[in-house]
């Protein structure tokens, strides 16, 4: 039998595994389901090419989160803003 070598690529996951329906990312590694799925029939090329999408994936994940996030006051305001008339 011949050994397999082990991929000098390692994954991404960081075992925080769900898939986000606005992107189709997951929120821990920023891979597709596909990504994940191809994963382990991946060369370390492939693996690379993924690797290389992730950090610009990381800046839009952040901007997407920070738009989504109210101010931490919003709630405490009254439908005026806090202004009296």
């Amino acid at each position: 039998m011949i050994p397999i070598a082990a991929s000098a690529v390692k994954s991404p996951c960081v075992n925080i595994c769900r898939m986000d329906a606005g992107t189709g990312w997951c929120e821990g590694c920023l891979r597709t389901i596909d990504e994940i799925a191809a994963w382990g029939a991946m060369n370390d090329p492939l693996r690379r090419e993924v690797l290389a999408l992730l950090p610009a994936r990381r800046r839009q994940w952040r901007m997407l989160r920070v738009a989504a996030t109210p101010p931490a006051d919003a709630d405490a305001l009254p439908p005026s803003g806090g202004l009296q008339p």
